[in-house]
């Protein structure tokens, strides 16, 4: 069977009946489907519509709160901490980003740290709500350990996101979104999947040695991007997200897919800054195309893409046309809503 191309409207209120099945409250339930919808339409495939079984588990094992009441509490002119009462990390950071937006609007920066929150997929969606708002944004989240520091063997991190958007004349904002291990946790999974062997070079086992199997990545751990460099980045993030936030730190993080005791104590870690503090909004457009146009001039051969820019390409495309949704996808999710009578748009169209 071949893949299904859905709207994204379908998929959000597809997405959104079968989580309002399992009793998820209604923001809840609006945050995550557009989280995961967006995610598939920029073509983050892994942090889309796969994510839901594993998040409809937590709910179901009670691990994961489905009426979440999440509290700020405003510390500083610039600055605020939410208290995500073990809600989806999709819904918590949506809230925290709006917050930081409105606060940069008062003061010209906001930042706003959350802890007692779970995974909340692609950093990017947060750093787009920034730049919707005209303004540049900066997403941080430490996650489960399953990446070594620099030198080390054990895993103290996880492979900790940070995401940077700023917007553009066009519309189109730069987004930049990375994992600060070698591999991402997802890319991992996706190997698996494919059986394909891991690249040399980015997971070793307990004893240093060099892991090439997927399936053995548990028996061991993912090692830092850079060396040194993923290192520095992703103790930015566990200070930032984990330390300041007051959420989990390292070990204190609880693995989305192995540990269903308890909520994932994910801390995160939101900033806006209102560019119009600084310089004109024309003025500032000008400058950052200029910079633009120098970049894309700069190769002797082909394309010098912008970060994000391959993301708009597919946001583009899935509004157009809809989102791609392969067969696996498609047996795996109507084998969760059939049931509930909840019917998917693949069987309407």
């Amino acid at each position: 069977m071949s893949a299904h191309r859905v709207s994204p409207a379908l998929l959000r209120r597809y997405a959104s009946d079968i989580l309002t099945a399992h009793d998820v409250d209604n923001e809840s339930t609006e945050s995550v489907a557009e989280v995961l919808v967006w995610s598939d339409m920029v073509g983050r495939r892994n942090y889309g519509l796969q994510r839901l079984p594993i998040l409809l588990r937590r709910v179901q094992e009670g691990v994961l709160s489905k009426s979440c009441r999440p509290s700020m509490e405003r510390i500083a002119p610039g600055a605020a901490r939410i208290d995500g009462d073990n809600g989806f990390g999709h819904h918590v950071g949506r809230i925290a980003m709006r917050h930081a937006i409105q606060i940069a609007r008062e003061t010209g920066v906001g930042v706003v740290t959350v802890h007692e929150s779970n995974f909340f997929g692609a950093g990017a969606f947060f750093v787009n709500q920034a730049t919707e708002a005209g303004m540049m944004g900066l997403a941080l989240s430490n996650s489960f350990p399953k990446v070594v520091a620099h030198g080390g063997v054990n895993p103290v991190f996880g492979t900790n996101p940070l995401a940077f958007g700023a917007p553009r004349r066009n519309g189109e904002s730069l987004l930049f979104d990375m994992a600060t291990s070698a591999l991402a946790g997802s890319a991992v999974r996706s190997h698996i999947s494919a059986g394909d062997q891991l690249p040399a070079g980015v997971a070793i086992d307990d004893d240093g040695g060099t892991i090439v199997d997927p399936n053995k990545i548990n028996e061991g751990a993912l090692l830092p991007f850079g060396g040194a460099k993923g290192y520095g980045l992703a103790f930015m993030v566990e200070m930032l997200a984990g330390v300041l936030s007051g959420a989990g730190v390292s070990n204190g993080v609880a693995s989305l897919y192995a540990d269903f005791t308890q909520g994932g104590h994910n801390g995160h870690f939101m900033l806006a800054i209102d560019i119009t503090r600084w310089l004109t909004q024309e003025d500032y457009f000008d400058r950052f195309e200029a910079l633009i146009a120098t970049i894309e001039a700069s190769g002797s051969e082909g394309e010098v893409l912008l970060p994000g820019e391959t993301r708009w390409r597919n946001y583009r495309d899935s509004a157009a046309n809809g989102i791609s949704v392969p067969a696996e996808l498609c047996s795996t999710l109507s084998s969760i809503s059939d049931p509930l009578g909840v019917e998917a748009p693949w069987v309407a169209a």
